[in-house]
C-alpha cells in the first residue's frame, strides 16, 4: 500500500504595492464636459450664460459686451460700472432684491459661487461654481433672491464689468450682505481668503 501526502506550499502574503495603496485612497473624476464640450454642471435656476467672441487681427481685438439685439436678457440695458478684486479676495456675500447683475471679465480669472436660498426654485439650497476668464469672455447674469460671491482665483486684479438691471439706488442700496464666512451657506472659501 502507498501512501501519498501532498503539501501545498503557500506563498507568503505579498503587501499590497503602492500603486494599489495609493489607489484604494484615490477618487476617480467625474466628467465635467460632455464629447461636444458642454459642461455638465447645473446650474443655479434662472442663470444664462452667453459666450462672448472677440475677433482679433493684427491691429489688435475688439469684443462686443452687450447687444439687445441677442435676446439675451429680457430687461433693457440702463446702467453699467466696472470693478476690481485682488488676488485672493472674495467681494461677497451679497444678494440683490430688486434687480439683477450681469457680468463679463475684462481682464483676470474669477470663481463666481452661487448659493440659491428661493424655497420655490429646482435649485434650492444648491451651490453653484462658475469659473469665468479673460480666456473665455461671457455674458453670465446672477439672478434676484441668489447670494453670491466674486472670488478672484488668479494672480492678477480681475476686472468685471457688470450691466445691472437698475441703474444704482444711491438713497437705498438694494445690496445685503453676509459674511463670507457665514455658517448659512454651506460653502467655505480657501484658508487664508480675505474680503467681505
Amino acid at each position: 500500500m502507498v501512501t501519498t501526502t501532498s503539501t501545498i506550499h503557500s506563498k507568503p502574503l505579498a503587501s499590497p504595492s503602492q500603486l494599489d495603496t495609493t489607489l484604494s485612497a484615490a477618487v476617480c473624476d467625474k466628467a465635467t464636459v460632455t464629447s461636444t464640450g458642454t459642461p455638465l454642471r447645473r446650474l443655479t435656476h434662472g442663470v444664462t450664460i452667453r459666450k462672448l467672441t472677440t475677433h482679433t487681427d493684427f491691429r489688435g481685438s475688439v469684443t462686443e459686451l452687450f447687444d439687445p439685439r441677442w435676446g439675451y436678457h429680457p430687461d433693457p440695458l440702463v446702467f453699467a460700472y466696472t470693478f476690481s478684486i485682488r488676488p485672493n479676495v472674495v467681494k461677497g456675500w451679497n444678494l440683490h432684491r430688486r434687480h439683477e447683475d450681469r457680468y463679463t471679465i475684462l481682464s483676470g480669472e474669477m470663481e463666481l459661487v452661487l448659493f440659491d436660498p428661493r424655497p420655490e426654485s429646482p435649485t434650492y439650497r444648491e451651490i453653484c461654481r462658475i469659473v469665468l476668464s479673460e480666456k473665455e469672455p461671457c455674458l453670465i447674469n446672477v439672478p434676484i433672491d441668489v447670494w453670491h460671491a466674486d472670488y478672484n482665483i488668479g494672480d492678477k486684479d480681475v476686472v468685471v464689468v457688470n450691466f445691472p438691471t437698475m441703474q444704482y439706488d444711491h438713497t437705498s442700496p438694494d445690496k445685503w450682505r453676509l459674511p463670507i464666512d457665514t455658517p448659512l451657506i454651506p460653502y467655505k472659501f480657501p484658508e487664508g481668503t480675505k474680503g467681505g
